[in-house]
Formats: C-alpha cells, structure tokens, sequence
C-alpha cells in the first residue's frame, strides 16, 4: 500500500507542473502591461508637472516685472514646444488686482497599445508676488 500511494502523489505533482507554468506566465504577463503603461504614462506625467512649474514661474516673473497679460500669454505658448504641450491648449491670463492668474487646459493622448487614454491637463496659476503698480 506505501508504493502505490507514493505513486498517486507522484502522479499529482508531475500535472500541477504545468499548473506553475501557467501562474509565472500570467504573472509575467501582468508585470509586462504595468510596466509598458508606466512607460507610457509616466513620461507625460512628468512633462505636464515640469510645464505647470513653468507656467507658475511665467506669472510670478510678470506680476513682479509689472509685464502685461499679452506678454504672459505669449511667454506660455512659447514654452508648448519645449513641454510637449498641443498647439490648440487653452490659455487665459487675468489680472486681478496685484496679481496674474494664468489657466491653461489641454488634452495629451497617451497610446496604452489597445486603447488611448487621454491625460486632461488643467491648472490654474496665481502669482505669488504682487505687481509693483497699483
């Protein structure tokens, strides 16, 4: 009775082999598309964090230089080249006071293979210095 039992086991394990094969295969799988989604995504993340720091530098720069809103507009559009932004973004730049508002919106399709994600960018920056006029 102890060899056929052994037999039995023995038997069991050599077909949960594939089983294993199977997990490190769909696991493999899993760790490939997070790691292409990362590439993907990640890089336009950073593109859209480095512009908004952009942007607040822009604004802080012209209500301390007293610079007009045309001349912000016209700073930020000049800086979309360099920061990936699409040519059709949304700017607007307001004066309120002693201080420059400047929102800028725009969408960055970002390609996941079998579909397309479409990271919404949407900031509003507000100067942190004052403009030296009343």
């Amino acid at each position: 009775m102890g060899k056929s039992g052994a037999l039995r086991l023995g038997r069991g394990r050599a077909y949960e082999r594939g089983g294993a094969r199977l997990n490190f295969l769909l696991v493999m799988v899993v760790i490939a598309a997070v790691i292409y989604v990362g590439a993907q995504y990640v890089p336009a993340a950073y593109r859209a964090w480095a512009f908004k720091q952009f942007v607040q530098d822009i604004v802080n720069d012209a209500a301390l230089t007293n610079k007009p809103n045309d001349w912000v507009e016209q700073q930020l559009r000049r800086g979309f080249e360099e920061h990936d932004v699409p040519e059709d973004a949304t700017v607007k730049v307001v004066r309120e006071g002693r201080h420059i508002t400047a929102i800028v919106q725009y969408t960055q399709p970002i390609s996941l293979l079998v579909t397309e994600y479409d990271y919404a960018f949407d900031t509003t920056a507000r100067s942190v210095t004052t403009t030296t006029a009343p």
